[in-house]
């Protein structure tokens, strides 16, 4: 290269390419195909691409490498091509480049994935799939690393570790993605994670993809505020409109070169597109650079000084809510799990807790849509209970129905209307309930989510940017002694104290030999924990518990159920085994969660009796 691309930076600005998707899917590959696979099975297709950019006038072009990790290759079984795609990518680019003196920028996109806090891959194993990727960039001959489309500024950070890992000094650009309010999708706002990617060691910084150029300019605002370094700004060429079942990018050229003169104004010094732009795009885009006014001196920087994360202070446990004060006492606590109903009357729900509180049970359990059956909303079940009848209620939440942003959302207005104890699961694949065709989100696990929860008590968004005063939440986790695969189950129960989980409460315990194992292999990670405890209403629901959710119950507790007469003698069979275990786990837990099968709640309470029965003293 005649310039070194940095200090051409300093010069000018310098124009990049568009979309390649969008033009790949212009020329008739289907979206369901791995566009990174076809440098290898169609580089002819890929090569003219890159020369139209690059009579477009294009000064760096990106390698058809965005998807192209071990993660992503891996939904269409190519998780062993990594380094033969992205080689060949570098290599498509670098020959095409080799006549025109321009860059190969080699494109690296996020992996497709949740990782720590908010998934369970670790920081380590993201690191070494982007190393990975990158290694094989930079042996293809790429000029400098496009890190692009980041929503998560951790993802981001691994990345940067990588590209430093495999060479130090080759110049690395970083792009997140934003909003219409420019913050990224885990809330980090330009104030914040500007000045974290600078920290981080990337060369230049921006935005790109997710929004139009008007909403960009004002995120490139903010950043250019907040870091000293050159910034890059590559926005879609509008915000897509379905036209006849596709997306359409509606910004035409001419409107998108207007937008890179106030690019550069703005102090922007690598300016590109990204969806929807195309050749013709680039084109006018360069004219307009041409002109005159992009070559004016870039504004200095008037750099506010760096967003540190704000941490609040968090309550104490025993504080926050009757049941961190007894956990944080050492007291036994019990609950009773109360099912929200399918409809809207909620008088059977209401007179039970307030039966069980008559009787001194410490909380009321509300799942949530357990089974992913269609039920009234459990957070406005624990609120009613808690209104109108004075016992704290324990909020299952699970992330089954809500992306990350939602997740936040609910736990904000859970936390203003006063809950403060929550049990945070994964949750119910829908395929398990009565709609099997609707959808699952997902986007974290509950490992993320108890991450989620743990910053929100500590004054902090997903983002890591400070919300005010922290909320006080009782962090609950779900565990299953009797899973098959007991080492990821203890794996996964580290991985949830480590984010933040301070109790456990169990699935049904019908094997004490289970319990007694479980609980010696989490000595090292021992939070309180309490026992779940199921009175059994007949041998079928024995059967089913056994057979379809997987709960380790013994042929022993089989035969006793099965030898039941009647369903009433069934009823008192399983009282009477939900007592002994009770009496035998007493010692060993902090707790019992006693189900109500059928909504008996006299059932429950005539199982805790055994505490008082055994001697245990019951507050």
């Amino acid at each position: 290269m005649a310039e070194n691309f940095l200090d051409r930076l300093k010069k000018s600005p310098v124009l990049c390419d568009g979309a390649m998707g969008t033009l790949l899917y212009a020329k008739g590959i289907f979206i369901n195909r791995s566009y990174d696979e076809l440098n290898v099975s169609q580089p002819d297709l890929i090569r003219s691409i890159h020369h139209e950019y690059l009579q477009a006038g294009a000064e760096i072009i990106e390698t058809n490498t965005f998807g192209g990790n071990s993660f992503r290759l891996a939904r269409h079984s190519m998780a062993d091509r990594v380094r033969e795609i992205n080689l060949a990518g570098a290599q498509l680019a670098r020959e095409a480049a080799k006549s025109y003196d321009v860059w190969v920028g080699g494109s690296v996109g996020p992996l497709g994935i949740r990782i720590e806090p908010l998934g369970k891959t670790s920081f380590e194993e993201a690191r070494a799939a982007f190393r990975e990727q990158i290694a094989a960039l930079v042996e293809g001959g790429a000029d400098l690393l496009i890190m692009e489309t980041f929503g998560y500024v951790e993802e981001l950070h691994q990345a940067i570790l990588a590209a430093r890992d495999v060479n130090p000094k080759i110049p690395v650009v970083a792009l997140v993605t934003v909003d219409e309010e420019s913050n990224c999708l885990d809330g980090s706002t330009p104030e914040s994670f500007a000045p974290r990617l600078q920290e981080w060691g990337a060369d230049v910084i921006g935005c790109n993809c997710s929004v139009g150029p008007v909403a960009m300019l004002e995120a490139m605002e903010r950043v250019r505020q907040a870091t000293s370094l050159p910034l890059a700004a590559q926005p879609n060429a509008g915000i897509p409109r379905s036209v006849e079942g596709r997306n359409i990018y509606l910004c035409s050229p001419e409107y998108m070169a207007s937008y890179a003169r106030k690019f550069v104004a703005a102090g922007v010094r690598l300016v590109g597109g990204c969806c929807g732009t195309t050749p013709d795009h680039i084109r006018v885009m360069k004219s307009a650079l041409r002109a005159g006014e992009a070559r004016s001196k870039p504004p200095v920087a008037q750099v506010t000084g760096e967003a540190k994360p704000v941490v609040a202070p968090a309550v104490p446990i025993e504080k926050r809510s009757l049941i961190g004060e007894k956990l944080a006492a050492g007291k036994f606590v019990t609950m009773v799990e109360i099912v929200p109903p399918k409809g809207t009357d909620i008088r059977k729900e209401i007179e039970g807790a307030r039966f069980l509180k008559s009787v001194g049970v410490d909380a009321i359990n509300i799942p949530d849509s357990p089974r992913a059956s269609a039920r009234m909303s459990n957070q406005a079940l624990s609120l009613l209970v808690q209104r109108d009848v004075g016992i704290e209620a324990i909020l299952h939440y699970t992330c089954r129905d809500r992306n990350v942003l939602g997740i936040q959302s609910d736990l904000l207005g859970a936390a203003a209307t006063g809950i403060r104890n929550l049990i945070c699961i994964t949750g119910d694949p829908p395929k398990m309930g009565s709609y099997p065709d609707a959808t699952a989100v997902f986007d974290v696990d509950a490992i993320g989510l108890v991450n989620i929860v743990h910053n929100l008590n500590r004054g902090q968004d997903i983002g890591g940017n400070p919300i005010g005063a922290g909320t006080a939440f009782v962090i609950g986790i779900g565990a299953n002694p009797g899973v098959a695969n007991l080492d990821e189950e203890v794996r996964r129960f580290e991985y949830k104290v480590q984010a933040g989980a301070e109790y456990a409460v169990t699935q049904p315990v019908f094997d004490l030999a289970l319990l007694e194992k479980f609980l010696r292999l989490i000595e090292h990670y021992r939070v309180p924990v309490v026992a779940g405890i199921w009175p059994l209403v007949s041998a079928r629901n024995a059967e089913f518990m056994k057979n379809e959710l997987r709960v380790s119950v013994p042929n022993s507790i089989l035969d006793r159920m099965t030898k039941a007469k009647t369903p009433e003698a069934a009823r008192e069979e399983g009282i009477l085994i939900a007592r002994e275990m009770l009496i035998a786990v007493k010692d060993m837990v902090q707790g019992a969660q006693i189900s109500a099968p059928q909504g008996r709640y006299p059932s429950a309470v005539d199982v805790l009796e055994a505490l008082g029965s055994s001697g245990s003293a019951h507050a």
